[in-house]
């Protein structure tokens, strides 16, 4: 045998071994990307295997915190471990007919759903001792859900499951049958801050509910969208801050409830596209919610803006005659301005800073309430700027409303692009700032 013909025998054994040895290389470099892939799923899904589908949330929650209840166990009390645990259940609705002894006490009723007050019976802590109940709201979509509807849902189980702070309401569980689609939150025995803010026929409640109490609530508000914005794996985006959707428990401690309209988005992505129309409710939707343009989380802080107003009034923002039937309330008749953010823009301009706090605290001011009042009047203009990026963030507001600090008010009126007359004026008053706190 020549040298060339065993030359071209040994570049061909040295291709047949690379051949192997890069198919080897190839399947373990696959088999370990498979294998990483798969251990990334199961810690971030819960679920894993050749044959095993993402599982929507419902699904989710059935398969991991929902077993299949034993044979022989008793509805009214199968579940009801897992909410002392701080477990979001699954009920069936024959659970809920039960814990609501079917419907008969209506809370109130929102967007898409009716709320009705419930119990549910807890399991005895021990021998001899007796079985207690746990105060819940249950809320019920119809059955017949449009898309929107069932989007809403599916959204309110999968945040609200996520979330655990003092300022959030809590999630116990859920329904999702055929018939019934629900949620089971834990019951505010003081109601909405709408309810003690608009309608005065109680006067103990309000008496316990004075300005240094609505001023804990806004900063109890600002912690919880804070924490919404800030401090969740993932940024939620809640889309309808307003006063009907801060609850109050037994103490008059707020609790940021509805998420129905919350939006998960990736932290690294700083805007997210609109569609469909408008979000929130109208008076307390940020500008550009309404417009072909992208909404950040600064919408919220928007709308915390005119929940602060509406603080500071306690009244309404907005009094349409024709709707009141030409009778305004009487902190608008005063005012003799249906609009109160505006008003209160114009008492700051014309440094009548005496007017607002005595709106604020019912005419018993005193320094330090002053001092609140103002703080909460500049923090309110801040947050209800025309432009997002001149907006704080929840953080911020936090900061500012805990602070020790005067608060600079803006020196842009946040309104001028609602009088067209307005608008030459914004860049002549851009470099003046007024600051509160410095009055007696």
């Amino acid at each position: 045998m020549s040298s060339s013909d065993e030359t071209t025998g040994g570049s061909v054994a040295i291709a047949i071994v690379s051949v192997i040895t890069g198919g080897i290389v190839v399947i373990v470099v696959s088999v370990l990307i498979y294998k990483c892939c798969k251990l990334r799923m199961i810690r971030k899904y819960g679920y894993g295997g050749d044959d095993d589908l993402p599982l929507r949330p419902v699904e989710r929650w059935r398969a991991e915190s929902v077993p299949v209840p034993p044979t022989g166990s008793s509805s009214s009390s199968y579940g009801t471990v897992d909410v002392v645990k701080d477990r979001p259940v699954r009920f069936s609705s024959s659970q809920l007919s039960e814990f609501t002894a079917n419907y008969s006490e209506r809370l109130g009723a929102g967007g898409f759903g009716v709320v009705y007050r419930g119990q549910i019976q807890l399991p005895a802590g021990g021998q001899g001792s007796s079985s207690t109940s746990l105060a819940v709201a249950v809320k019920v979509l119809g059955s017949n859900m449009g898309r929107r509807a069932e989007e809403q849902f599916m959204a309110e189980i999968g945040t609200i499951g996520r979330t655990s702070h003092v300022n959030l309401v809590r999630l116990y569980g859920f329904c999702f049958d055929a018939d019934l689609k629900a949620l089971v939150y834990e019951f505010m025995p003081n109601g909405s801050l709408d309810h003690h803010l608009f309608h005065d026929h109680d006067s103990d409640q309000n008496q316990k509910l004075g300005f240094g109490k609505l001023y804990d609530v806004a900063v109890g508000t600002a912690k919880a969208v804070r924490y919404l914005h800030d401090e969740c794996e993932r940024r939620i985006i809640h889309y309808d801050i307003k006063p009907g959707n801060v609850l109050l428990d037994e103490a008059f401690r707020p609790k940021v409830a509805d998420f129905g309209l919350a939006r998960l988005c990736e932290r690294e992505r700083t805007h997210v596209t609109m569609t469909g129309g408008g979000r929130g409710t109208p008076g307390y939707a940020a500008p550009e919610l309404w417009m072909a343009a992208p909404a950040t989380h600064k919408c919220d802080v928007y709308s915390y803006g005119m929940l602060l107003f509406e603080i500071l009034g306690r009244r309404r923002n907005y009094v349409d005659d024709d709707v009141d039937g030409g009778a305004r309330d009487a902190a608008a008749a005063d005012s003799a301005e249906r609009w109160y953010p505006r008003w209160v823009w114009q008492r700051l301009e014309r440094g009548e800073t005496e007017a607002l706090a005595a709106r604020a605290l019912a005419s018993k001011a005193g320094k330090e309430g002053r001092k609140k009042v103002e703080r909460l009047c500049a923090v309110a203009l801040w947050c209800v700027q025309y432009r997002p990026d001149d907006r704080p963030s929840m953080s911020g507001v936090v900061r500012m409303l805990e602070g020790d600090e005067d608060v600079a008010a803006p020196a842009v009126n946040p309104f001028a692009h609602l009088d067209s007359d307005l608008l030459s004026s914004r860049t002549s008053t851009a470099y003046t700032t007024t600051t509160f706190g410095s009055a007696a």
